[in-house]
């Protein structure tokens, strides 16, 4: 069956510098295409190619007759004063089904994906709900072909997996520009990538986004083996070059040419595969403190909304929470209380002496018209980082910034490039905690893996808001839960968190069955947390000191096992270890009696 969307041989360039050369892309029916690649590389560009709302340098693009194609753009916006309702409704008359068939999917859709109050004014939402929006004005549309553009950018967990639900059971094709891994591992059928390390400067492997990287691994371990066989061959021409002037006289015209051939097919192979890397490694302090930041029955509001109550919680030194929720659940709140930039409505925030925090703002304020090596150096042509004087040309060329950008203003930069300069400005700071609040939108793949080494290796605190699952499964050892109704809670991990969201929704759905059909059935009532006993009284009451003494010995265990005299002594080793895990247990054992003991008297909410 051939292509409905088939570009052959498409270019396109900015100036001097192409953006991508010879691209042939094709869309057939029920592909569901993941498009990646470096920040830079054309995928926008290639999609409104696609869309036809640009035009190509060259080559050819042919559209099936007749072909329904909706384009999401990455920033969506609505006229001021428009409702839901009348986008919605606008939508629906550009499209061609018919009233009775629009009017169905008009609920249908509208229904599935979580909008209530259809008479609320569109550009007043949230950026996850105009995202949402502005999907569901392309779906009523009923299209062939679907375009997106960085949908995930601005949506919150749930509404990704709503997306992810939406895209696995449509029946048109749709091609995702998208960095987040998870999204495009359960979504995607083929998977493209625009890259000048392919010859062809793209390519594209049927297939999820495992089968993709096994792909891609095979490619680039083929052509590693090419290079390195090209080197040999350049080599050895290049000596027989070099011999004598008697020799000279024997050389034929053919054979130099063809060696002037290869050492330009290895320069041009080189060009493409030697490609530069961001350089992120955040600076944490040499503090000891074990306890940083202790939350105690903290509640927040907003306009007389509670975001969430009772909040017990402690930040310790070393600790990665992952801190997630539905949008408007309390997330960016919860970071600025931490950071000290607002209070609590009740409640105690406790912070350690000279604390001090690091925070990168999602909204990402920077003077836009400030020339980039300001904004990278605001002291002058250096900065100073870890101890060391670089220039700020050097700097720039970390967070691969070329010499020729360091006078353009902010405003002039991709939105991947200005996360890069906030993470630059971050990471002259040294800290105790670093509060990130969506640090991923706009970065590519190769950037957020390096940002997720330098998180690993952070020997500071951290805590994350993130969408992107795949980060935060791989950075954080603990899950802070905000539901977006009040409740607070601690998780091992984001899929104990996706468990427990499911079984409370079960919850509530058999409890709205049990109303609807047995009226006068009710909710039991809650339980008052119990007293503590006489004995558990006192061991409350001296459990903190014994907290204190078991991370005094833990540190020792600790200092033991990395006394360099043992590293060659296997048997001591191997007691300090276990020596070492078993204060580490006992540790972890106090905290979760603490914790308990705590519920028993009334000082955190019942779990």
């Amino acid at each position: 069956m051939p292509p409905i969307i088939n570009a052959q041989g498409i270019s396109k360039a900015f100036g001097a510098k192409p953006l991508f050369e010879n691209i042939s892309f094709t869309v057939s029916e029920a592909d569901r295409i993941g498009l990646i690649g470096p920040n830079g590389s054309g995928k926008s560009t290639l999609l409104r190619i696609l869309a036809g709302t640009e035009e190509p340098d060259g080559g050819n693009l042919a559209v099936r007759k007749r072909l329904r194609l909706n384009y999401v753009e990455q920033d969506s916006t609505f006229v001021a004063g428009a409702s839901i309702r009348s986008v919605v409704e606008r939508a629906l008359q550009r499209s061609t089904t018919s009233n009775t068939e629009g009017a169905a999917h008009f609920a249908e859709t509208l229904g599935r994906a979580g909008f209530e109050d259809l008479d609320v004014e569109a550009a007043a939402l949230s950026g996850g709900w105009q995202k949402r929006l502005a999907i569901v004005e392309a779906l009523v549309q009923a299209p062939d072909v679907l375009l997106l553009d960085e949908p995930t950018n601005h949506l919150d967990l749930a509404g990704i997996e709503w997306l992810e639900d939406l895209l696995e059971q449509a029946a048109f094709a749709c091609v995702v520009v998208s960095h987040d891994r998870y999204f495009l591992e359960n979504v995607a059928t083929d998977m493209a990538e625009l890259n000048r390390v392919y010859p062809d400067g793209l390519l594209r492997v049927h297939g999820n986004y495992s089968t993709f990287l096994e792909k891609k691994e095979e490619f680039l371990h083929a052509q590693s083996k090419r290079q390195e066989a090209l080197e040999n061959l350049v080599h050895s021409e290049i000596e027989w070059l070099r011999r004598g002037a008697k020799a000279r006289t024997r050389k034929s015209k053919a054979r130099i040419d063809k060696a002037g051939e290869l050492m330009g097919e290895l320069a041009d192979l080189n060009a493409r595969t030697r490609s530069a890397t961001v350089q992120i490694d955040f600076s944490a302090t040499d503090r000891k403190t074990k306890r940083l930041i202790e939350l105690q029955d903290v509640t927040c509001e907003i306009g007389g909304r509670t975001l969430f109550e009772r909040l017990n919680f402690v930040i310790t030194a070393g600790m990665r929470v992952g801190l997630v929720g539905p949008n408007g659940s309390g997330k960016t709140t919860l970071l600025r209380a931490l950071r000290g930039e607002v209070g609590p409505t009740r409640g105690e925030i406790r912070r350690a002496d000279w604390l001090r925090t690091v925070y990168f703002d999602q909204s990402r304020s920077l003077d836009l018209n400030m020339p980039l090596r300001r904004a990278l150096a605001p002291e002058g042509d250096s900065v100073l980082y870890q101890d060391h004087v670089i220039h700020v040309a050097s700097w720039a060329a970390k967070f691969l910034f070329t010499g020729e950008q360091l006078g353009q203003p902010v405003e002039r930069l991709s939105g991947g490039e200005r996360a890069r300069v906030l993470i630059a400005q971050l990471m002259l700071q040294p800290t105790d905690i670093l509060l990130l609040d969506e640090p991923t939108n706009d970065l590519d793949i190769p950037t957020l893996e390096i940002l997720e080494e330098s998180l690993l290796e952070f020997r500071g605190s951290l805590v994350l808001v993130t969408h992107d699952r795949y980060l935060l499964d791989r950075v954080s050892n603990i899950v802070l839960g905000l539901d977006g109704q009040g409740t607070a809670e601690s998780f091992a991990d984001y899929a104990q968190w996706q468990s427990w969201q499911a079984e409370r929704k079960r919850a509530a759905s058999q409890m709205a069955i049990s109303t609807r059909f047995f009226p006068g059935f009710c909710e039991p009532p809650v339980q008052t947390p119990k007293k503590l006993s006489y004995l558990e009284a006192r061991e409350y009451a001296g459990i903190e000191q014994r907290i204190t003494e078991a991370e005094q010995v833990l540190q020792t265990k600790r200092a033991e096992l990395e006394n360099p005299a043992i590293a060659s002594d296997g048997p001591r080793l191997v007691a300090a270890q276990a020596e070492m895990e078993a204060a580490q247990r006992d540790l972890d054992s106090l905290y979760a009696r603490w914790t308990e003991l705590e519920e028993k008297a009334g000082s955190l909410p019942p779990r």
